[in-house]
């Protein structure tokens, strides 16, 4: 046999190791050269390995969830053609069974025999146990009343298969699978069954990634929130009208990039906010242009694409490529480099996005904005009037560790004044 020691490649500059996140071969499949062997991740991207040679898998390294270093040996490969060793190796429900039974004539006559049903239950099945007087108290064992008490089941309403009517465990499950009726409370009808399950797993992929970064986020970095209101009932309108009248191959307006561009007008009074910080080497570095991580909810969870330049982008083109960052996202499509690199990130949750929200700031950056949902809520105009307005709260933080609270408020006003007056966003 000749054997082919596969190792980790190296998947990106940089990287050192990588967590597996899916096998796409076992023991004892043929492979080919290109052809995608195991999904691994780094960072927030993942990548398909392609395998190295022809042949046939004798031994796989690592479960997903396991992180790997680059260059350990993780695929075992007979290039031999024979694939005499994954055949040794391979699972025994793996292997084809052989067909040996017809050369086995002795057990012939007994084989009737065993594939008869056993006759022993079907008296006792037949036999019924004797039902309990409806008067009398149910009988059962300590272990199923604590169980039922747990439960909330009146035992009175559970039939009982036991000697003389007594509840057993079985009986119990049965009720509760048929949907039985709880115990009545004071004042209360009947209620549901209760719901037992529960169900644990390993967390990982992207989801490990992003429980990872969260968690260093807020042990790092001390928030400072600052919420305030904005009237957008000018912007909605200006929204819907350019919608309207908007050529065919222009894509269709939603309220973000409106914000995007108000950042970008505003952040170049405040750079600290359009920042990376490394807290260990106490380095801040502040960027001209304006690249705008946009949080983006997908299948495996949350990704962040960036908009590239958004200062240097018209709210047609920022829409454009919002919408082919988030396809992309969304379809796993992203790559490494469209999934870093982001100086602020915005984070909505669209109509659902609540009247305030603590958004986690996406480190190294030094702020967050959040975007929550808009509602149509009274307000006095100039002239003293009460009138309705279509108001909506930004919800940002920062890091108080470059951004003061009083940079931090005066960024904000200045994106809201943008918003409330949306023509100026046209102006130079």
């Amino acid at each position: 046999m000749s054997e082919y020691r596969y190792k980790l490649p190296d998947v990106g500059e940089g990287v050192v190791e990588a967590e597996i996140v899916e096998w796409k071969v076992k023991v004892g499949d043929r492979v080919v050269e290109d052809q995608p062997v195991v999904d691994v991740m780094t960072d927030k991207a993942t990548v398909e390995v392609p395998c190295a040679v022809n042949g046939v898998v004798t031994r796989i390294v690592g479960e997903p969830g396991d992180v790997i270093a680059v260059g350990t040996e993780i695929l075992f490969i007979d290039t031999s053609g024979d694939g005499a060793a994954a055949k040794a190796e391979a699972p025994k429900e793996d292997k084809k069974p052989e067909p040996k039974a017809e050369a086995k004539p002795a057990p012939e006559p007994q084989a009737p025999k065993a594939e008869k049903p056993a006759p022993a239950p079907a008296p006792a099945a037949a036999k019924p146990a004797p039902a309990r007087p409806s008067s009398a108290r149910p009988l059962a064992s300590p272990a199923v009343r604590q169980r039922a008490l747990e439960a909330d089941i009146d035992l009175a309403a559970v039939p009982g298969s036991g000697p003389a009517g007594r509840v057993i465990h079985r009986d119990l499950d049965d009720f509760i699978a048929a949907g039985g009726r709880l115990s009545a409370r004071a004042g209360g009808g009947a209620g549901r069954a209760p719901r037992t399950g529960m169900e644990s797993r390993k967390i990982i992929g992207l989801r490990r990634k992003i429980a990872e970064n969260m968690q260093k986020a807020k042990r790092d970095i001390p928030h400072i929130a600052y919420v305030e209101e904005v009237d957008v009932t000018a912007l909605e309108d200006l929204r819907k009208h350019l919608n309207a009248n908007k050529r065919e191959d222009q894509p269709k307006l939603t309220f973000i990039p409106f914000l995007v561009a108000a950042l970008a007008r505003a952040l170049p009074a405040t750079p600290q906010a359009n920042a990376h910080f490394d807290g260990e080497a106490g380095v801040l570095t502040t960027y001209e242009g304006v690249h705008c991580g946009i949080a983006t909810a997908t299948p495996n969870g949350l990704m962040v694409p960036v908009i590239r330049h958004a200062e240097a982008l018209d709210l047609w083109g920022v829409a454009a490529e919002l919408s082919r960052l988030a396809a992309a996202a969304r379809d796993g499509k992203a790559t490494k480099e469209e999934l870093s690199g982001s100086t602020i990130t915005i984070t909505s949750l669209g109509a659902i996005g609540g009247l305030v929200t603590t958004p986690v700031i996406n480190a190294p950056e030094t702020a967050i904005i959040g975007v929550n949902k808009m509602v149509e809520l009274p307000r006095f105009d100039a002239a003293g009037r009460v009138v309705p307005r279509l108001m909506m709260n930004l919800s940002s933080s920062f890091d108080h560790r470059i951004v003061d609270g009083y940079d931090a408020a005066l960024l904000i006003q200045r994106v809201k004044a943008y918003l409330e007056n949306p023509a100026t966003l046209f102006m130079e």
